[in-house]
């Protein structure tokens, strides 16, 4: 009996660990139970005698751990009490009872189950002595040995297995009248204690609500939809372990660990397409290109990335400002990396390599070369600040010698096709002529022509030489 008792829940509480709700829901249990009683009549001495009683009781299905049942029951027995201020001086009452009621159900850690009973029992009672002689009332028929009796009772059940459980209860039964040991004493009504030990069965506990193949008793999710793969608690599989299940997953092979969305994907917070666990620019602006390590795109590599670069094609060796264009230390228009010359003083004028012109040859100028990548922004016919210089000097040459005309050229790498390489050669060539002529310099001395890419002056199968190619020529036109 020990080892059902104490060793059976440990058994049950491994079947049952993972029980969801009630584990009594929708089934039928039948009871056999037997025990002590304890007439509480008119006789001063209390003494114990023994009953049993079957019961079959139904659960209400729920999934809440209360639950309420119904119960049926059939008990037998007897009561029996002693005073030697009465004649007979003892006496001992048979009974047995037919009756019903309701129960409500509790729950301890889905092994142990306290409850709360209260019902009706029809009984029948036979008071005799000791020699089983019918006592003097009962043998005259004075009283009705039938009468209706109203029960309580508290009881624990524990799980031994999925169908068998161990109870043990205290009750209490109450008779309208005051006949169970014949007799009668104003004001006093008969009344039983009960206690009782027994065993019950469980029928249809293998209930699969859900169709999962995990019976309800065992199932962690009992609402899980039709066809879904479940593991052993009958919950859906997330195969790799990100909480949502596989048949939801539209990312079902996430990293173990990677936070993801309620369809199991990757969080993209930037929404670079990077996701967030491999993305180590995880703030990249709205719309940017991004590589790999959903880092912005820097094609030129010059550490400034492409949208907010405005030289996307700086030579790899050169260094840059902040918006990605070539330094010009001494802002003589010839950025460093092509300047031979980088510290000339300020407002010399200097030769396409950067290098001041000698005294002797600046007479009058007669071509000035502006480099595209530092006197105008990329791709645009906008004059950047540093076209400035050079362009002031010559206005000032072209003032002091007005007899003078001057054919200003422009010209392109070879990328790009034919025709927009000449409409930005052309764009660049009056974009200087418009400066020079808001300069006080009259339009009708200029003649413009866009070369395009036809006439380089390096390879342009390099990026240094592309720069080179890139320029706009301000040549005297000598009659």
């Amino acid at each position: 009996m020990m080892i059902l008792v104490f060793g059976g829940p440990l058994f049950a509480q491994e079947q049952r660990a993972f029980r969801r709700g009630h584990a009594f829901s929708g089934t039928l249990m039948f009871g056999v139970d037997g025990g002590v009683t304890m007439g509480i009549t008119d006789y001063g001495k209390l003494k114990p005698d023994i009953m049993g009683r079957t019961a079959l009781e139904y659960f209400f299905p729920s999934s809440s751990s209360g639950i309420f049942s119904i119960r049926a029951f059939g008990s037998g027995g007897y009561i029996k009490g002693r005073d030697v201020y009465r004649t007979p001086e003892s006496f001992r009452t048979s009974f047995y009872s037919l009756g019903g009621g309701v129960a409500y159900n509790f729950a301890i850690i889905n092994i142990v189950f306290p409850y709360i009973f209260a019902g009706a029992s029809y009984m029948h009672f036979d008071p005799t002595d000791v020699n089983r002689n019918r006592l003097p009332r009962n043998a005259l028929g004075q009283y009705n040995r039938y009468e209706v009796n109203y029960n309580g009772e508290i009881g624990l059940r524990t799980l031994l297995t999925d169908q068998i459980s161990f109870n043990i209860s205290a009750g209490v039964q109450f008779s309208p009248n005051d006949n169970w040991d014949d007799v009668i004493a104003k004001g006093n009504n008969d009344m039983m204690l009960q206690g009782m030990i027994g065993f019950s069965y469980s029928f249809f506990t293998k209930i699969d609500s859900d169709g999962d193949g995990v019976e309800d008793s065992k199932d962690m999710c009992p609402d899980t939809p039709a066809g879904v793969k479940v593991d052993q608690f009958g919950c859906p599989l997330d195969s790799d372990g990100d909480k949502v299940p596989d048949y939801q997953d539209k990312c079902p092979d996430t990293p173990k660990g990677v936070r993801v969305d309620k369809n199991g994907c990757p969080l993209d917070t930037d929404m670079d397409g990077v996701p967030d666990y491999a993305d180590k620019c995880p703030n990249t602006p709205e719309g940017v290109q991004v590589d790999n390590s959903g880092c912005p795109l820097d094609t030129d590599g010059d550490g400034v990335a492409d949208y907010m670069d405005k030289c996307p094609d700086t030579p790899k060796e050169a260094r840059v400002d902040r918006n990605g264009c070539p330094l010009d230390g001494d802002m003589d228009g010839v950025p460093d990396y092509l300047d031979k010359c980088p510290n000339t003083p300020k407002g010399v004028q200097v030769d396409q390599n950067g290098c001041p012109i000698e005294k002797e040859k600046v007479t009058i100028t007669k071509k000035i070369i502006l480099s595209g990548d530092t006197n105008f922004e990329s791709n645009k016919a906008q004059l950047l600040p540093a076209a400035y210089t050079q362009l002031n000097r010559l206005a000032d040459v072209m003032k002091n010698n007005p007899e003078t005309r001057w054919r200003i050229e422009g010209h392109t790498d070879s990328r790009g096709s034919s025709e927009s390489n000449m409409k930005l050669s052309q764009r660049r060539a009056e974009a200087v002529a418009d400066y020079l002529s808001s300069m006080g310099i009259e339009r009708s001395r200029f003649e413009i022509i866009p070369y395009g890419s036809t006439r380089p002056i390096a390879p342009n199968n390099t990026s240094e030489g592309r720069a080179m190619n890139r320029r706009v020529e301000v040549r005297l036109i000598e009659e």
